[in-house]
């Protein structure tokens, strides 16, 4: 990977097999930042990055992140898999993130890993095809959910060819959360992080350390917002937001940045 050592908007080149390596973007370093999952909307003043779901359109003039769920099932998606890709338990039913109601997927074979690729890989050349940036993969961690069933190898294993496909689209790709896996970020094949709640769980100098100035924080409660502000609001991009993420015109709806 050969990438500029500018702090500006740095781009990147991965050599791809029989084909020139398309110019990847990487984020711009302590750009401000804005995470909207939970429903998109027009993008407050300074914000110059933003995350959205793969559903949702890019902002114009922004560095624009899709999000992706490449490892578990979204709740109204379950008629979209297979049934042998579902993650199960002895007794055959599905295996489940209890935080968020979602069925694991199971990516503890190639052959798996391979089937799953072809639908999440699917999302992600549509997401370079609607004018995003990067990709966020979500639920690396999905095997410390999985009863021993899958493995950090079967992950890594997984991010690879998500890593490749997001490459061979000229999209930037992301670790999401998963500090455990950060030595592994090359064989991943990763280029920045997204790291929620790092202020929180004394994980931000973690991810610094492993992907320098491109580590994108999100914060979900004041005290660690303003811990992580004071500690790498000067160099990194960090966001203040509401733990559902909804958008302005709920009640709940929080911003802020630093």
């Amino acid at each position: 990977r050969l990438a500029s050592a500018s702090s500006g908007p740095a781009t990147v080149r991965w050599a791809t097999a029989g084909a020139a390596a398309p110019e990847i973007r990487l984020p711009p370093e302590n750009g401000g930042l804005d995470y909207q999952l939970g429903g998109a909307y027009p993008p407050p003043a300074d914000v110059t990055i933003l995350t959205r779901d793969r559903n949702e359109r890019p902002a114009a003039g922004l560095y624009n992140i899709c999000y992706v769920n490449g490892f578990q099932v979204q709740p109204d998606e379950e008629g979209l898999w297979e049934s042998d890709l579902i993650l199960r338990d002895e007794a055959g039913n599905p295996v489940i993130d209890p935080d968020w109601n979602e069925m694991l997927l199971d990516v503890g074979s190639a052959e798996k890993r391979a089937r799953i690729a072809v639908v999440v890989g699917g999302w992600i050349a549509k997401c370079g095809r609607d004018g995003f940036d990067a990709v966020e993969i979500d639920n690396l961690d999905s095997y410390a959910r999985s009863g021993n069933r899958l493995t950090q190898d079967d992950a890594v294993a997984f991010m690879v060819l998500l890593s490749r496909t997001a490459h061979g689209a000229g999209l930037a790709i992301a670790q999401k959360n998963s500090t455990e896996i950060l030595a592994r970020r090359s064989e991943m094949g990763t280029d920045f992080a997204v790291a929620e709640e790092c202020s929180h769980y004394s994980e931000c100098a973690d991810y610094v350390a492993a992907y320098g100035a491109r580590v994108l924080m999100i914060e979900y409660d004041d005290r660690d917002f303003a811990a992580g502000c004071s500690a790498h609001g000067a160099t990194h991009s960090i966001v203040r937001r509401d733990l559902y993420l909804v958008t302005p015109s709920d009640p709940d709806y929080v911003f802020a940045g630093c």
